[in-house]
C-alpha cells in the first residue's frame, strides 16, 4: 500500500474539473491530510484537455510524482495522456453512457467502473452534479469516509442554498453506494484520517493574504493569467481594511496608478505575468528614480510572447535583474513555496518601504495554482512586523529642511536613504520628477548632482546589503560533493529528491534562493563542491549565467521548458544523469 495518494480528474475545459478538484482537496485537507495539487488546463475557456491532480498523504508533500492511483476520466483522451502514470492496481472511473466514453479503453492490469454519473446525478436533483457522483465513487475505492466529502461541499455550496448542499451530499452518496454494489473489488486504498487542523491554500491566495497583512491598501490590476487570482482574492477583502482594488484597463495604467497611490503614502502593489511586465517596464525606472517604495509582482508563465498562458516557467529573470531603460536599482524577491509566498510578500513591502525602492515579487505557475497544506501557525499574523522605513513627520521634519526651509526629498544621505514625507505633512511639500533631480526633486543636468544622486541610490542598495539577511535556505547534507542549487517554486520537488537519491546511496547538498538580488554569495559553497548543479524552469539557465558571473566558475545545468513543473522523482533520475551519465545510459 502507498504511503500517498495520487488522485485526478480529467476531461474537457468546462466539465468542472476546477471545482471538482478543489472539492476533494478541501475534503481531505479537513480529515487532516496533507495535500498537494497540480492542474493541467488549456487558455480556453472551452474544450481542450484539462486535469487537476491531488496528492495526499498524512506527512507532509511537496511535489507531484509520476503515479495515479485513482483516475476519474470523463474523456478517453485522459486515460490517453495519463497511461504512463497508471500502473497494476489503478482505479479508472468513467460513465460508459457518456458518448464519448462509450468505447472507452481501459488498459490491462488496471480496474474499470463503469458508472452511470449522469443518471445517478439526475437521480440526485440534477446532471450537472455527475462529478460529484465520481466523487463518492473515488471515497468508496479510497476507503474514504464521505462525511469528510460533506463537509467540503458544505463549504463550496452553502451561498447557494441547503436544497444544493443536500442535493450534492445525496449524488455523493449515489455514487459510493453504486460502487459498493455493482463492484465486488479489493482496492489497494485506504485513506487514513488524522485530528490535525490545516489550511489548504494556493500561491496567489497566499501573496494576497500576505498584502493585506503587511498594509497594503491599493491594489491596481489588469487580468492575467496566472497573476489575476491575486486581484481576485484581493477584491472585497482588502475593502474590509480600508484598502481599495482597481481593475486598470491594461498593465501600464496598472503600475502608474499604483505608483501614485505609493507616492501619496498608501502601501500600494500591482501584480501581472510576462506580457503584462513587457508593459510596465516603462515605469519602472521612474518608479526607482523617484525613490518610490512599490511591490511588483510577477507571477511568470511560459512565453515569449503570449506564448503558453496556461504553463510552466521561470523565464522572466533576466527581464527582473535588467528589465528597463539606464541602471534601475531594484530588489527581487522569490518565494520557494506557498507559505513562503505570503512571508516574502510581507518582506517585500518592508523592504520597498525601508529603503524606497522598487521590489519585484518573483512567482510563477506552478506556485500560483498550487494548491498546499500547512498548519495555522504557518501564517501567525503576531509574527507579522510592518517597517515603514524612515517617514518623517512634523516634529521631525525640520532637521531635513535646507537653508532657505525646503524639504529635501532626494537628500544624499550617507547611507543612500532619504528622508519620506507624506502629502499633508506641514513643511513636507516637495516636487519628485522622472527626470534627474537634485536633492530638492527639482530637475537638473548638473553633472556633480548627477554622480551625487546616482551614488546615491546605489548605495542604497549596498546599505541593504549590508543591514538585511539575505542567506539561503540548505536542505540535505551538507558535507556532500554534489551542491544543487535552485530558486522559486523548484524548492518542494528537489527537497523530495534528495529521498530519492538517498535511496541510491546519491549524497547531495540543496541550496534554494529566495533573493534574486541582492543574492546570497555561493562562492564558497560552490568551490568546496565536486559539482555544481543548477535546476531552473527555463531554456537557456539564467540563474546558472547569473551565478557563472557571480563565481566565474561553470556549472551543470538541469533546465525544463516545456511547460510542464519538475516532478521529485524526473529530478532524481536527472540528477543522477548529470554525476554518472555513462552508467545511466548503460
Amino acid at each position: 500500500m502507498p504511503e500517498d495518494l495520487n488522485w485526478a480528474i480529467g476531461g474537457e475545459a468546462g466539465d468542472g474539473i476546477d471545482s471538482t478538484g478543489k472539492i476533494f482537496a478541501q475534503a481531505l485537507s479537513r480529515a487532516g491530510r496533507h495535500v498537494y495539487t497540480s492542474k493541467d488546463f488549456a487558455s480556453r475557456i472551452r474544450g481542450g484537455y484539462t486535469a487537476y491532480k491531488v496528492r495526499t498523504s498524512v506527512d507532509r508533500v511537496e511535489s507531484v510524482v509520476d503515479r495515479l492511483d485513482i483516475l476519474i476520466a470523463l474523456t478517453q483522451r485522459t486515460i490517453d495522456e495519463n497511461t504512463d502514470e497508471l500502473h497494476e492496481g489503478s482505479v479508472i472511473i468513467y460513465d460508459g453512457e457518456r458518448t464519448t466514453m462509450q468505447d472507452v479503453e481501459i488498459p490491462d492490469e488496471m480496474i474499470g467502473l463503469d458508472v452511470p454519473l449522469k443518471s445517478l446525478a439526475e437521480d440526485a436533483g440534477g446532471a450537472i452534479m455527475r462529478n460529484v457522483v465520481a466523487l463518492g465513487v473515488a471515497c468508496e475505492v479510497a476507503n474514504f469516509p464521505i462525511e469528510n466529502l460533506d463537509s467540503a461541499l458544505e463549504k463550496r455550496f452553502a451561498d447557494k442554498g441547503q436544497a444544493m448542499v443536500d442535493n450534492n451530499c445525496e449524488a455523493a452518496r449515489l455514487g459510493q453506494e453504486y460502487a459498493a454494489e455493482e463492484y465486488d473489488h479489493e482496492y489497494d486504498y485506504d485513506i487514513e484520517t488524522t485530528d490535525n487542523d490545516y489550511v489548504l491554500l494556493n500561491g496567489d491566495q497566499a501573496i494576497g493574504m500576505g498584502a493585506i497583512a503587511a498594509g497594503c491598501r491599493f491594489y491596481s490590476g489588469y487580468p492575467i493569467t496566472p497573476a489575476t487570482d491575486v486581484m481576485t482574492y484581493l477584491t472585497g477583502r482588502i475593502d474590509e481594511f480600508g484598502g481599495k482594488v482597481v481593475q486598470a484597463e491594461d498593465e501600464l495604467a496598472a503600475i502608474n496608478l499604483a505608483l501614485g497611490a505609493a507616492r501619496s503614502g498608501a502601501r500600494a502593489m500591482t501584480a501581472t505575468s510576462g506580457p503584462g511586465i513587457d508593459l510596465m517596464t516603462e515605469t519602472f525606472g521612474l518608479v526607482a528614480t523617484s525613490e518610490t517604495p512599490l511591490v511588483i509582482c510577477d507571477v511568470m508563465r511560459a512565453g515569449p510572447s503570449t506564448g503558453m498562458p496556461t504553463k510552466q516557467e521561470q523565464g522572466d529573470l533576466d527581464m527582473v535583474l535588467y528589465g528597463g531603460h539606464g541602471e534601475i536599482d531594484r530588489f527581487a524577491v522569490a518565494p520557494t513555496n506557498v507559505a513562503e509566498c505570503f512571508w516574502k510578500t510581507v518582506e517585500a513591502f518592508n523592504l520597498a518601504e525601508k529603503y524606497q525602492i522598487p521590489v519585484f515579487l518573483v512567482s510563477d505557475l506552478s506556485l500560483a495554482v498550487t494548491e498546499q497544506t500547512f498548519p495555522p501557525e504557518a501564517f501567525d499574523m503576531d509574527e507579522v512586523e510592518i517597517e515603514r522605513g524612515n517617514i518623517v513627520d512634523e516634529d521631525e521634519i525640520d532637521s531635513w529642511l535646507d537653508e532657505q526651509g525646503r524639504f529635501q526629498p532626494h537628500f544624499p544621505s550617507a547611507d543612500g536613504i532619504s528622508p519620506r514625507a507624506f502629502p499633508g505633512t506641514e513643511d513636507g511639500a516637495h516636487m519628485t520628477t522622472g527626470l534627474e533631480h537634485d536633492a530638492l526633486g527639482r530637475r537638473t543636468e548638473d553633472t556633480d548632482v548627477r554622480i551625487e544622486q546616482v551614488e546615491k541610490r546605489q548605495q542604497k542598495v549596498e546599505t541593504a546589503k549590508e543591514r538585511e539577511d539575505w542567506s539561503y535556505r540548505e536542505f540535505g547534507d551538507p558535507d556532500a560533493e554534489t551542491l544543487v542549487v535552485s530558486w522559486g517554486s523548484n524548492e518542494g520537488p528537489l527537497r523530495e529528491a534528495l529521498e530519492y537519491l538517498d535511496d541510491r546511496d546519491i549524497d547531495a547538498r540543496f541550496i534554494s534562493v529566495p533573493y534574486l538580488f541582492p543574492r546570497p554569495d555561493l562562492s564558497e559553497e560552490i568551490e568546496a563542491a565536486e559539482t555544481t548543479i543548477v535546476v531552473e524552469c527555463n531554456a537557456t539557465g539564467q540563474f546558472a549565467d547569473v551565478l557563472e558571473h557571480d563565481v566565474l566558475e561553470r556549472v551543470e545545468r538541469i533546465n525544463k521548458y516545456n511547460g510542464v513543473r519538475f516532478k521529485a522523482d524526473e529530478l532524481a533520475d536527472e540528477i543522477e544523469a548529470v554525476l554518472s551519465p555513462q552508467e545511466v545510459q548503460a
